[in-house]
């Protein structure tokens, strides 16, 4: 009868131990996969997981080869600090720069930069951001003026920022550190500018894309100066539809045939008349190029609601898009 207790208390512990073992197998086995329900945030080499329900579609901006300011939708923590997040996630590291240089961009914050602070009174729509001393570490003006854009441009992505005011340790300072001057409030203006802007009457924006050695297939934003008395849809388009300058590394992805014959608004809807001597050329990647590239540049006039191009007299689309780059 002993034995036979003895017996099974001993079944009973080996049973203990496997399981105890299995156990510790499952879980080192699920730390270790990774997870479709999580994605990894990092912010200056600090790691965060963040579930897919908490993130929130904000605008990031890097540099591109050709040394353009590049809009990037990510997706990042939705919290009441989304505005600092946005920033560190700029912040150039290891892993944000191998996961650009793929894409062909970099990262526009140098280093080593922290967000010391950074508040928004609701009621100006002024963002004062305060950053550590490393945001001087730049390397030519070009490179401090993309940053200092970048900045304003990422933060004025959130509806209740209107200006930005940028400050170093605290202090207020006449230039960051080359010649770009932030001793007052800055707002969305000129971005990748092309031109002389100060012979112009007025300016648009138009998207090209870049030359990359990559082929890669982002827009990136222009300001062009032009002669019209003030910015209008038709002159935008008219300006897409001309191209690029020769001269500043960029190409435009529309087919050469294409010409631009008109544009009427009616009730926020711009119907774009658009003309090709070879439309049955046209594959579902052109007219898609197509489409985004006018939806893109209409998108700045707050009255255009929806786009209607006519290709030939024919409807290809009924939208303008939400993000010129997402990744």
């Amino acid at each position: 009868m002993v034995n036979k207790r003895i017996l099974i208390f001993g079944v009973i512990a080996i049973l203990g131990i496997s399981l105890v073992k299995l156990g510790t197998n499952y879980v080192k086995d699920n730390m270790n996969a990774e997870s479709d329900d999580l994605q990894i945030i990092r912010s200056d080499d600090k790691l965060e997981l963040v579930e897919d329900d908490e993130l929130r579609k904000t605008v990031l901006y890097f540099k591109s080869e050709e040394n353009y300011l590049v809009p990037v939708m990510k997706r990042i923590p939705w919290d009441e600090g989304i505005a600092k997040t946005s920033l560190l996630n700029m912040v150039d590291n290891l892993e944000l720069r191998e996961s650009l240089e793929a894409k062909g961009l970099s990262p526009l914050l140098p280093k080593g930069t922290q967000v010391n602070g950074i508040t928004i009174d609701e009621e100006t729509g002024l963002c004062k951001v305060d950053f550590s001393e490393e945001i001087k570490d730049v390397d030519d003006i070009k490179d401090e003026e993309n940053l200092i854009k970048g900045v304003v441009y990422t933060l004025t992505e959130f509806p209740s920022v209107k200006d930005v005011k940028i400050t170093v340790d605290g202090k207020e300072l006449p230039v960051l550190s080359k010649s770009v001057a932030i001793n007052e409030p800055l707002s969305r203006e000129n971005i990748n500018t092309v031109g002389n802007i100060e012979e112009a009457s007025s300016k648009v924006v138009v998207y090209y894309k870049g030359e990359s050695k990559l082929d890669l297939d982002y827009f990136i934003p222009v300001t062009v100066p032009t002669m019209a008395p003030q910015p209008n849809v038709y002159t935008a388009l008219d300006v897409l539809f001309e191209g690029p300058p020769s001269d500043i590394g960029l190409k435009s992805d529309l087919p050469g045939d294409l010409s631009f014959e008109g544009v009427e608004i009616k009730e926020n809807i711009a119907y774009v008349d658009v003309k090709t001597e070879k439309s049955e050329s046209l594959d579902e990647k052109d007219i898609s190029d197509l489409t985004k590239n006018i939806g893109l540049t209409l998108s700045q006039f707050e009255e255009i609601e929806n786009v209607e191009v006519l290709l030939d007299g024919k409807i290809v689309n009924t939208t303008v898009p939400v993000f010129a780059n997402e990744y």
